[in-house]
């Protein structure tokens, strides 16, 4: 994967060059809206970028059943933090990134790397498994290619 990505970065490298730097921070703007919405919609289909689907949650003791069509639905993972406040971009006119930043991070780096993790403040230690959330798929590398030849275009 880091030899595709190497790949890119020399394609891209080029392009960007001849670009002045308010121009470039334009594009590496773009670029990176569009990454964190492809990614945000890959954790909403709970897939890794491989499209595998993700390890589905252990099952809870039925204390008591719940009651009401809402609660019945099984509710995805991830909800919130797939969101704009949680899963942020940062850019400059040399680079671009897509990820979690602050107490957040936290939480994501334990699910995508599969760590151990404390359940609840007080509560026991449970061995999560790998749930990739972010990554490079083949498709987010054609979107970098298709967004900056866009932009490229309309200049």
């Amino acid at each position: 994967m880091s030899d595709d990505l190497s790949t890119i970065a020399t394609w891209a490298g080029a392009l960007l060059h001849k670009l002045n730097p308010a121009q470039r921070r334009q594009v590496m703007i773009k670029i990176a809206q569009d990454l964190r919405r492809n990614q945000a919609q890959r954790i909403t289909n709970q897939q890794t970028p491989d499209s595998i689907s993700y390890t589905p949650r252990k099952q809870r003791k039925k204390l008591r059943e719940k009651q009401g069509r809402i609660k019945r639905q099984k509710a995805a993972m991830f909800n919130k933090l797939r969101t704009t406040k949680h899963l942020k971009t940062r850019q400059d006119a040399q680079q671009l990134t897509v990820g979690f930043y602050g107490r957040v991070a936290r939480i994501a780096r334990v699910h995508q790397e599969g760590l151990k993790d404390k359940v609840a403040k007080n509560g026991v230690d449970y061995q999560y498994p790998e749930r990739q959330l972010l990554g490079f798929s083949p498709g987010d590398h054609t979107l970098i290619k298709e967004s900056l030849l866009l932009h490229l275009n309309n200049d």
